[in-house]
């Protein structure tokens, strides 16, 4: 799967701009498999406690935090791309133990888990980036997505907020911008750089689908590998089957 270059599709769909977030929930690769190019943002500052290094996964007891130690004294503004991981507590050996207790009985874990382990061993010593992105990569791959990766911090293009998204946009040739609806209230904000830079806003509209799980009581918004270890090849069908129309930054306004 190429890492760099620009699509040709990029006329025919939007771009998605996103930053490297650890185990990803459905939406997010719902958002992938729209776009005509998938950029990586990497290069902007890291957040603390956020989803670039934690997500749910499903117990018996409900939702569970899985995190990523990482080092943060002294590094207030860090890029996530200059993230590295702490081996204090025992990363990843601990987290890869509980999600094979937690996963060990799904119906698909023993054909998905191996590459998951595998990935997540080497790329840990790389740093938290590098983790979600071969992660994420591992998940477009099994899934079957076929939009190409773009790591953002290799275009070299400056700016923060919307200029940098819309810098980006037009280093990938796409005018047509697509977003998770989470981000909408500071698109309408910025707005009119889009709008000035001709570039169409649009809004991801999803709707969380169910599907078999370990444990009575759908627990929806877990991370990609709950689906794919409990439903394996139809996992695409799955994500697919929560979208709904999606909605122009204008209507929302």
């Amino acid at each position: 799967m190429a890492l760099t270059g620009t699509s040709t599709l990029a006329a025919m769909a939007p771009i998605v701009i996103s930053q490297p977030t650890f185990l990803p929930w459905l939406g997010y690769f719902d958002l992938i498999d729209q776009a005509s190019d998938f950029v990586i943002l990497d290069q902007v500052q890291f957040a603390k406690r956020s989803w670039q290094q934690r997500n749910q996964i499903v117990t018996a007891q409900g939702l569970k935090w899985v995190t990523v130690p990482v080092l943060v004294a002294g590094r207030r503004d860090q890029k996530i791309s200059d993230v590295e991981i702490s081996t204090t507590a025992d990363f990843p050996r601990k987290m890869l133990r509980m999600i094979e207790q937690e996963y060990r009985k799904a119906p698909h874990f023993d054909t998905n888990f191996p590459a998951f382990e595998a990935t997540v061993k080497s790329a840990a010593a790389r740093g938290l980036a590098q983790l979600n992105i071969e992660l994420i990569e591992l998940f477009i791959g099994v899934l079957g997505i076929d939009t190409p990766l773009t790591i953002g911090s290799t275009l070299d293009v400056p700016g923060k907020r919307s200029d940098l998204l819309v810098g980006i946009t037009q280093a990938m040739g796409a005018d047509r911008y697509f977003s998770a609806r989470g981000a909408a209230e500071y698109l309408v904000d910025d707005a009119a750089v889009f709008a000035a830079a001709g570039i169409a806003v649009e809004l991801q509209s999803y709707e969380h689908p169910e599907y078999p799980q370990l444990h009575p009581g759908f627990a929806p918004y877990a991370s990609v590998i709950d689906v794919l270890f409990n439903v394996g090849p139809d996992s695409l069908d799955v994500i697919r089957s929560g979208r709904r129309e999606n909605t122009r930054l204008e209507d929302t306004a």
